[in-house]
């Protein structure tokens, strides 16, 4: 009888210590790269001032360059957008105003691509709100200046499509050292709070 315990208590033993090695696989194996053909980032700019009636707001692509996201018991988030193929689309302007309104975005003014090619975003805590909603807090790294960022998300599940993740935020401009465009001495201008929207989709699994 003796040695039936024993041998029971090795067995024991070792599926826990299996179970013990296993777990930080199984752990990674919920960490997921974003697919950044699917996925959709905008940055949209309204206008301001006291012409702004002439004036435009802007539509402003932000592809996702590489990311990954962590759908585990300790959910994350991060991902990296570089600043030279960020693309202004606004779709009710020339194409001469449009390459203008983009050689001012991507020069010192906004964006110094030259010197900071980068933008991060790096999640620090998800809570959840709701049946398939979160909000996550971060950090966003832009312009070389780390800002703390909250946004709201939510899940979409699709029988064909699979999971997405969409959702939005603010900044502000000069949170960044940005200084926001202007005109005319200021009749036209661009709000300093500029809004986000994305579209995530989640890619595959990372070990």
């Amino acid at each position: 009888m003796l040695i039936r315990l024993r041998k029971r208590r090795i067995v024991l033993v070792r599926g826990l210590l299996c179970l013990t090695l296993l777990s930080p696989a199984v752990a990674r194996a919920e960490r997921r790269s974003i697919d950044v053909e699917q996925s959709v980032m905008k940055v949209y700019v309204d206008k301001s001032g006291l012409f702004s009636v002439f004036a435009h707001d802007h539509e402003i692509l932000a592809p996702i360059t590489l990311g990954v996201i962590d759908d585990s018991e300790s959910p994350s988030v991060e991902f990296l957008v570089e600043t030279a193929r960020m693309q202004v689309l606004d779709p009710k302007v020339s194409e001469k105003d449009r390459a203008e309104i983009q050689q001012t975005m991507l020069g010192p003014q906004v964006l110094e691509v030259q010197l900071y090619p980068e933008i991060r975003f790096q999640s620090t805590a998800v809570e959840r709100a709701g049946e398939g909603r979160w909000v996550v807090r971060g950090n966003v790294l832009l312009r070389g200046v780390t800002r703390p960022v909250t946004v709201q998300v939510s899940e979409e599940r699709a029988a064909e499509e699979g999971i997405r993740y969409r959702g939005s935020a603010t900044l502000k401009q000069t949170d960044f050292g940005i200084k926001p465009v202007s005109l005319f001495g200021g009749t036209v201008k661009v709000k300093d709070v500029v809004r986000i929207e994305f579209e995530i989709v989640p890619g595959s699994a990372r070990r």
